[in-house]
């Protein structure tokens, strides 16, 4: 029985829900654990379409800062980062189109998640930020891959290095987002995914699939990248100072070391 992530399917529409709203749906181990499982459930369904929502007052707030400061533990480390590679490979090639319906803020790792998706649908509210910078690290969940795809090397390079969160209008403006409404997101979604259904939709995931079936050693390589400089971060000053400026709600002192 999961608990943080719930599936539902209906009409041939598989909805993938992040359950944690205290947390604004931070991801920790249970919950990516969770969430391959519902992904991994999806997969093989006979469901067309796949949303992804988020409870509460937010999308997915990133990486739980709380599994980070285990970090140093390189088994759990390692258990970490393969589940979030899974869930991301596995959204990637879903053989169904995948809309992520994004309200309230998608940070680090929840952009990452967010940006897996066929179709971004944001409200003009929403805020998208990669902000791993904040805690003295690199994106990770393929972020690299998913900035270069839809802002290409250097403004993702600039992106990543302001910490900066856009909203929802001009994410659509940078190519972050593919559809933005004044609308709530889900609705949205939903009317979204029933025209879809009313698509030629064998002829849409062939085209899917030969995009991405050529840029998945790609992506491959972009998380095992992510996964050796995120081990390397870490240890570092920064990091660590990052955790604790977090945890007490102040403002980092970062050294550049």
């Amino acid at each position: 029985m999961m608990e943080t992530v719930q599936l539902s399917s209906n009409k041939q529409i598989a909805q993938i829900h992040l359950n944690r709203p205290d947390r604004y749906n931070a991801l920790d181990l249970k919950m990516l654990d969770e969430l391959l499982q519902a992904v991994e459930q999806v997969e093989q369904s006979d469901d067309r379409i796949v949303l992804l929502t988020g409870a509460g007052n937010a999308f997915c707030a990133g990486g739980d800062i709380q599994m980070m400061a285990d970090f140093a533990d390189q088994s759990f480390f390692d258990q970490v980062m393969d589940t979030i590679g899974a869930i991301v490979e596995k959204l990637y090639m879903m053989p169904k189109i995948v809309i992520s319906a994004v309200h309230g803020s998608a940070a680090g790792l929840g952009l990452s998640l967010a940006l897996t998706a066929d179709y971004v649908i944001a409200e003009e509210a929403a805020r998208f930020g990669m902000l791993f910078l904040g805690v003295g690290l690199a994106p990770d969940g393929g972020g690299h891959f998913w900035l270069k795809e839809r802002l290409g090397v250097q403004q993702s390079k600039q992106f990543i290095w302001s910490m900066e969160q856009v909203k929802g209008l001009e994410a659509k403006q940078m190519g972050l987002v593919d559809v933005c409404t004044d609308q709530p997101v889900k609705e949205a979604a939903n009317q979204l995914a029933d025209r879809l259904l009313h698509s030629p939709l064998v002829s849409m995931l062939e085209t899917k699939h030969i995009y991405h079936q050529q840029k998945l050693s790609e992506l491959q390589y972009f998380l095992e990248s992510e996964k050796k400089a995120q081990w390397n971060l870490r240890g570092t000053a920064d990091h660590q100072e990052g955790v604790r400026a977090f945890l007490a709600k102040r403002k980092p002192v970062f050294k550049g070391e």
